[in-house]
């Protein structure tokens, strides 16, 4: 799997890197990353995450968490709680998918993924 990778304040910025530090959090069961464009910093990092089953945590709590433990261009400034991630066909997690969400939801679009057998 190719490896994400965005610039924050003129750092190269590592989904990947980004996803384990999401990962570290005891609540959090898996995570995703992608840049999302910013017209002061040129991209931040967003993250999606699926909770442990009976886990419990906000997005708030889960910045915060990042932001204690990452540098300043690399913690996510927005984290946003899904039941389940979208897969891709070979079943890894679509950061396209999540991209194409995130560029129809800033452009004030109703997001719908493709049908999937």
């Amino acid at each position: 799997m190719s490896d994400d990778v965005f610039v924050v304040l003129g750092n190269e910025v590592s989904a990947a890197a980004v996803e384990a530090g999401l990962q570290a959090h005891p609540a959090v069961a898996e995570a995703a990353v992608i840049g999302v464009p910013d017209p002061f910093v040129g991209f931040i990092a967003k993250g999606f995450v699926r909770l442990r089953p009976g886990a419990h945590a906000t997005p708030r709590e889960l910045v915060a968490f990042c932001k204690q433990r990452m540098p300043r261009h690399m913690y996510p400034r927005q984290v946003e709680i899904l039941d389940q991630l979208p897969r891709t066909g070979a079943g890894e997690v679509d950061r396209v998918a999540l991209g194409n969400q995130e560029l129809a939801r800033m452009r004030g679009q109703r997001f719908r993924p493709p049908h999937q057998d």
